[in-house]
């Protein structure tokens, strides 16, 4: 693979063919990236309590990472191996208050920062416990109400704070802590195309004039912008109306007196942070093959009133023309007369940088 980490983006060329359609590529991603990358657990609202613990599996149906997050009765935060050190049974399977971990396979529990209390059967075992008959911690951080775990016993690609900082920078002024989250707007969406195409397709605008008609008319298009970072980048969209942008925009923010009608964040490898003036849709791309993704929309809800109105109206009918567009994408990667393309240095800052990232985590060039 050639062409993707210098800056001159006008000389490089995109991802070939072969990374969209290769197994082997994706397998290897799962290791060298995913599994050493942060991903969106839950929000705090769901561990408000002491003895609150909610299990997850990290990426499912890819890397299939069983954790749990625990509060304990010092109020702490834990992000655990829902794995029992014995013979590594499940051991929460289900959202549940409790003052403990006990394994239903041999009865081995564990206070809910991990440590082992007690362990039938083991009397006179020696060295016991170990370090190793503790629940392994996971790394995890938070940004605003939001809970990420690394899914990896080495150590992340790089630190939570790299990721979230221009979040922090440009949409600190939103009232994230108060958004909700709404089950009846979320689901998951199943694509038929790699994971990195659907997210390609997501970090231009190029395409919205000629897939999104109704988005286009909501935006004004000819005002659209990128902006990149270490490991995400922003784009902003600004509303062709009056009245449907964001309010209250502080003075001290480059936004200032513009009407913002979304912002746009890709966190790397596959996290997208929609901000829009109702409030958060947040998607999440999980590789299921290395033609089909599952694409989770997970929507928090500030003003209802908003919901209906301006860019961040008929998400789900965005949805439906980029999974359109974007499986004809991977039917044309199958082709014998395409190879790879040519970057737009106007428009696809956002597809060079990601591309760059990806070449530069698997070590190729």
């Amino acid at each position: 693979m050639t062409g993707g980490n210098g800056d001159n983006i006008g000389s490089m060329r995109t991802l070939p063919s072969m990374f969209y359609k290769d197994p082997s590529l994706l397998e290897e991603m799962k290791e060298m990236i995913f599994a050493r990358s942060w991903q969106l657990v839950t929000d705090v609202d769901r561990l408000k309590a002491p003895g609150q613990v909610v299990p997850h599996s990290v990426m499912d149906g890819f890397l299939n990472e069983p954790i749990i997050m625990t509060r304990d009765a010092d109020d702490q935060l834990h992000c655990l191996a829902n794995v029992c050190t014995h013979r590594g049974n499940l051991l929460v399977e289900g959202e549940c208050h409790a003052q403990s971990l006990r394994c239903r396979y041999h009865g081995r529990r564990f206070a809910l920062d991990g440590q082992m209390v007690t362990a039938p059967g083991f009397e006179g075992v020696t060295d016991f416990p170990a370090e190793s008959d503790h629940l392994q911690s996971v790394p995890f951080a938070s940004w605003r109400k939001f809970l990420f775990a690394a899914p990896t016993t080495d150590t992340p690609l790089f630190a939570l704070s790299d990721l979230t900082q221009p979040m922090s920078d440009r949409v600190d002024f939103l009232p994230v802590e108060e958004y909700v989250f709404s089950p009846s707007r979320s689901r998951d969406y199943i694509v038929r195309a790699n994971w990195a195409l659907y997210v390609d397709n997501y970090l231009e605008g190029f395409h919205i004039p000629y897939v999104h008609p109704d988005l286009a008319a909501a935006l004004d298009v000819k005002d659209y912008s990128n902006e990149i970072f270490d490991y995400a980048s922003l784009q902003i969209g600004v509303s062709s109306t009056s009245g449907e942008g964001f309010e209250d925009i502080p003075k001290d923010s480059p936004d200032h007196g513009r009407n913002i009608a979304a912002y746009y964040y890709f966190l790397f490898p596959n996290m997208m942070f929609n901000f829009y003036p109702w409030g958060l849709s947040i998607n999440v791309v999980t590789p299921l093959a290395v033609d089909r993704s599952k694409v989770s929309f997970l929507t928090y809800v500030y003003d209802e009133s908003k919901i209906a109105t301006g860019a961040g109206a008929a998400l789900d009918k965005v949805e439906r023309e980029d999974e359109d567009i974007v499986e004809k994408v991977q039917r044309g990667m199958s082709s014998r007369f395409y190879d790879s393309g040519r970057y737009s240095p106007k428009h696809e800052g956002g597809v060079h940088h990601f591309h760059g990232l990806i070449r530069e985590f698997l070590g190729i060039d």
